[in-house]
C-alpha cells in the first residue's frame, strides 16, 4: 500500500519509480488473467484488471497471453517469462514479484493517453491533457510561467502519482504524471498563476507595459 506523507494540509505526489519499485502482484489473480486469453492490465499497485480500462488507471502492463499451441514441442511456460523479456518476475509462495523500468517504453504508451502531463522527453512538458488547466498553462506562458513551475506546484501540493524512471549516476529521468483531484489540480495551478503575475506586475520592469496578447492573459487571471 502506498503511503503519503502530509504538507501542511495536503499530500505530496508519491514518486513511483520503477528503478526501486517491485510491483507485487497476488499469483492466483496473475495465473487466472495469464489463462483468461482476455486482454488485462496490471496497474502499479499491483491490482489485475480486465477491458474495458478506466480513465485513472495506471498500468505497468497492458495486453493478453496467447495460449500454447497444441502443435508446440515445449508445452510449459515458466512464469517468470510470461509477460516479455522487459519484465523481471519472481515467484514468492503466494505472490508474483514484478519489476517494470526495463518495459518503461511501452509503460509510456499505456499511460501517456491517461496522463494528466508528459516529462518523458528532453523537450519538458509541453501541454496539459486537462482542457482547463491546458487554458491556464496556455496563458500563463505570456507572463513567462512555464509548465513546469505548474507542475512543481501539483507535485508539492496535489494528492498523485509521478510514475517515472529516475537514477542518479548518471543522471536519468523521464516520467508522467498523474494528480487523483483534477479540480483541486486546477485551484492549485489557477491560484499560483495569479500570485506569480500580481508580483510580476509590481516589480518585473518587463510587464510595465503589456501586449495586446498579456492583457488578455491578465485579464484570464486576474478579472
Amino acid at each position: 500500500m502506498l503511503q503519503f506523507t502530509k504538507k501542511t494540509e495536503e499530500f505530496i505526489m508519491k514518486k513511483f519509480n520503477l528503478f526501486k519499485e517491485i510491483i507485487v502482484v497476488s499469483k492466483a489473480n496473475f495465473l487466472h488473467a495469464l489463462n483468461s486469453s482476455k486482454r488485462f492490465a496490471i496497474s502499479y499497485d499491483g491490482e489485475i484488471v480486465y477491458e474495458p480500462f478506466s480513465s485513472n488507471l495506471i498500468s505497468i502492463y497492458e495486453g493478453s497471453i496467447p495460449p500454447i499451441s497444441p502443435l508446440s514441442t515445449n508445452l510449459s511456460r515458466p512464469i517468470s517469462e510470461m509477460l516479455g523479456k522487459e519484465y523481471r518476475i519472481v515467484e514468492d509462495d503466494d505472490r508474483i514479484l514484478i519489476k517494470a523500468s526495463g518495459a518503461w517504453q511501452n509503460i509510456i504508451v499505456y499511460n501517456q493517453k491517461r496522463a494528466l502531463y508528459d516529462d518523458t522527453t528532453g523537450d519538458g512538458i509541453a501541454e496539459f491533457s486537462d482542457k482547463k488547466l491546458e487554458d491556464i498553462g496556455w496563458h500563463a506562458t505570456e507572463f513567462n510561467i512555464g509548465y513546469r513551475e505548474i507542475v512543481e506546484q501539483f507535485e508539492e501540493e496535489c494528492e498523485g502519482i509521478l510514475l517515472c524512471i529516475e537514477q542518479e549516476e548518471p543522471y536519468q529521468f523521464s516520467g508522467l504524471g498523474f494528480v487523483f483531484d483534477i479540480d483541486h489540480a486546477r485551484q492549485i495551478g489557477f491560484e499560483y498563476c495569479v500570485e506569480t503575475i500580481k508580483d510580476k506586475l509590481e516589480n518585473d520592469e518587463d510587464f510595465t507595459t503589456l501586449t495586446d496578447d498579456e492583457e488578455e492573459a491578465k485579464d484570464y487571471f486576474l478579472s
